[in-house]
């Protein structure tokens, strides 16, 4: 079992740590991975090292932390609201960590800090109407969904009023709408590293009790789990994980979906086993689209959260249709 447990793993990281030094060495122009490699662990000196310190060792951080925590929210999101569609871009989580970003970036644009914490705080505000919506009206799977679009369209409804009257105090507001690694603030990278990591610290500290919540709420209240107290600290934890991932992205969606199923349809339920795999699989994807973002219309680059979004919608029908006819862990 330990063996089981630990090729898994290791396949993961190995294949991260491949993909990681790719997404850095391709682009508009290719560098050899040995000099990428020179870059990161020596004080070579260059054009090419100087484009990779500043430029795509920046972006393929961004990348790897985008995928580790919205992968490892939706996993969350997915557990303590009992729905196997529940990724942050479906229940617009994503939307209000948009909307709360996008206030910071006009009114307090010289505070390096405030967009990964104003997203935040529009990540947890999304979650819990989302979640109290959907407590107040039966809190079924298909209510929380719909609750999610209403409140995913008021979001995106606010955020389109802000960039109206603010149109030119937003730069790349096209790719932060989209979900784009182009132009990356180190800044903002820096901080909500910190914040996001904090959030992986916590989902994985909660990993235990979040197998008793698949159980159901009565089983396990009847074990002595707080159900509420545990619900409530996921979700803000959750929201951490969003609201770091849009302040450094912007809107870059599907990724909470994608990941937990797969890693489901792998290696089971169990939410101890599935944390570390489903960060490692985000982290992997969000990289592996980067690069494809930068690669096929070369010189040319779209923005990686259309990708995502080409390979995400698919992937909901599926899962809608599948569902249907109860082929998804996600029975009613």
């Amino acid at each position: 079992m330990v063996k089981s447990n630990i090729k898994p793993i290791f396949f993961l990281i190995s294949a991260l740590i491949i993909v990681f030094i790719l997404s850095i060495a391709m682009g508009a122009v290719n560098i050899s991975p040995l000099v990428v490699l020179e870059s990161l662990f020596t004080g070579a000196e260059g054009t090419q090292h100087n484009i990779i310190r500043h430029i795509r060792l920046p972006r393929a951080i961004s990348a790897f932390a985008i995928g580790a925590f919205l992968s490892c929210a939706g996993l969350m999101l997915q557990t303590v609201l009992n729905n196997a569609i529940a990724g942050p871009s479906v229940i617009g989580v994503n939307a209000g960590a948009g909307f709360f970003a996008l206030i910071a970036m006009v009114f307090l644009p010289s505070t390096f800090y405030a967009v990964p914490v104003m997203a935040f705080l529009g990540a947890l505000s999304a979650t819990l109407l989302v979640y109290e919506i959907g407590r107040r009206t039966g809190a079924s799977r298909l209510t929380i969904v719909l609750s999610g679009v209403a409140v995913s369209a008021l979001f995106n409804a606010f955020s389109d009023t802000l960039l109206t009257f603010y149109p030119n105090a937003v730069s790349g507001k096209v790719s932060f709408s989209i979900g784009g690694l182009s132009a990356i603030s180190t800044n903002t990278l820096s901080w909500s590293v910190i914040l996001g990591f904090v959030g992986i610290i916590g989902a994985l500290l909660l990993s235990s009790e979040l197998n008793v919540m698949l159980l159901g709420d009565d089983v396990a209240h009847s074990l002595g789990l707080s159900v509420k107290k545990v619900r409530f600290i996921a979700l803000v934890i959750a929201a951490v994980l969003v609201g770091a991932a849009i302040a450094i992205g912007g809107q870059i969606s599907f990724v909470g979906l994608i990941c937990p199923h797969i890693a489901r349809r792998l290696w089971g339920g169990d939410v101890k086993i599935l944390m570390p795999r489903v960060i490692l699989l985000g982290s992997i994807l969000v990289l592996l689209c980067d690069i494809l973002s930068r690669v096929l219309f070369a010189p040319f680059e779209i923005p990686v959260g259309i990708i995502l979004s080409f390979l995400g919608a698919p992937f909901f029908i599926y899962l809608l249709i599948s569902r249907k006819r109860g082929k998804t862990h996600d029975n009613n």
